[in-house]
């Protein structure tokens, strides 16, 4: 059903929420109005991510439900208030962390991990809706690329911040663990940055993954053997230099800070709600450093998708599953088993 005048636009259309873990609903929905500083985008993709399958396990920490999930999205410029630069019908994504501008992180340059963040899919209903009202702030130009690869720019972002948080060197050995969306765009961004990665992961698949879509030069299999062994003989005994998790499993978070060298940087990327435990000795005799990398910048998105344009990463190599909307509900709980080899599931609207 559908009512248009000049002013309103009235449609019902269809929106998934995770009401509870393990429990998702579809309801109806209307195409929200213009207010103040939003924008109204029409979805045409959501890339499904680790943070949706999560919250519908219920191991998301910063969760609330009900919710609405997707923050990968692909859209169309629908209209805005003081969205400049912005063209009707327009290809777009959007930047789906919300900062309050003003807190010591904001002030400060970090907007991806500011005070009052509030991030889309997450503490504020998301994009699996037919229209997604938006800060015109976090409005990024398509700058010509498809849908499919505008959705997994956000997840490339990602990455691409673990990176530069890194501060990854030409030439040097980085290990990093977990070969799904977000680890692949860790070691696409580290390779572009000259490093030697090594990618470490318990399933098969995905280790070949890496070979045979983005040339890794080493790869590990977690269940294999010794890897503290296999690490030293890759690098010549000195072990990487970085180690980056992308995996958000407390028990590879707690078992990778032996394979750090001495000197070395362990980033973690990876998100759970359990406590790190590491032994002090050994992370103090390194001079080790830890740090968490958090979402993304408005600097990534755009390097990212230069990247993307420029041909260093080909974000639709990741889609391994496609569905419609109506087809999401029913094929949800399938993502989360490893046995059916999802990368990454595309939704098409």
């Amino acid at each position: 059903m559908a009512w248009i005048n000049k002013k309103f636009i009235y449609v019902i259309m269809k929106k998934l929420t995770c009401v509870t873990p393990g429990i998702l609903e579809y309801g109806e929905a209307t195409t929200p109005n213009v207010t103040k500083g939003q924008s109204v985008l029409k979805i045409q993709r959501i890339g499904i991510c680790g943070t949706d399958l999560h919250a519908f396990e219920g191991t998301q920490p910063y969760f609330t439900y009900p919710r609405i999930l997707g923050h990968e999205i692909a859209a169309t410029f629908v209209e805005g208030d003081e969205a400049f630069g912005f063209e009707k019908g327009e290809a777009v994504t959007y930047i789906p962390y919300f900062n309050c501008g003003t807190c010591i992180a904001c002030r400060n340059g970090k907007p991806n991990c500011c005070t009052q963040i509030q991030v889309s899919g997450v503490h504020v209903d998301g994009g699996m809706a037919a229209y997604l009202s938006v800060p015109s702030s976090s409005l990024v130009h398509g700058e010509g690329l498809e849908y499919d690869e505008l959705a997994l720019v956000e997840p490339l972002a990602i990455g691409a911040h673990g990176v530069k948080r890194a501060a990854i060197n030409k030439g040097e050995n980085v290990l990093i663990i977990g070969a799904g969306p977000i680890g692949l765009g860790v070691m696409s961004f580290a390779m572009i940055a000259g490093a030697t990665v090594i990618a470490l992961d318990i399933n098969a698949n995905r280790l070949q993954f890496c070979k045979d879509k983005l040339q890794v030069q080493h790869s590990i299999n977690a269940g294999s053997g010794d890897v503290l062994s296999q690490l030293k003989e890759i690098t010549n005994g000195d072990m990487p230099t970085a180690v980056i998790d992308a995996t958000g499993s407390l028990k590879a978070i707690n078992t990778a800070f032996q394979y750090m060298a001495h000197g070395g940087r362990y980033i973690l990327i990876g998100l759970q709600k359990g406590d790190i435990c590491f032994s002090h000795p050994e992370f103090h005799k390194r001079e080790a450093t830890l740090m968490s990398s958090r979402n993304a910048t408005r600097e990534d998105f755009e390097y990212v998708i230069a990247c993307v344009k420029k041909g260093l990463v080909c974000p639709e190599d990741f889609i391994t599953h496609r569905v419609k909307f109506d087809e999401v509900k029913a094929s949800f709980e399938s993502w989360l088993h490893q046995e059916n080899g999802v990368i990454k599931a595309m939704v098409e609207l």
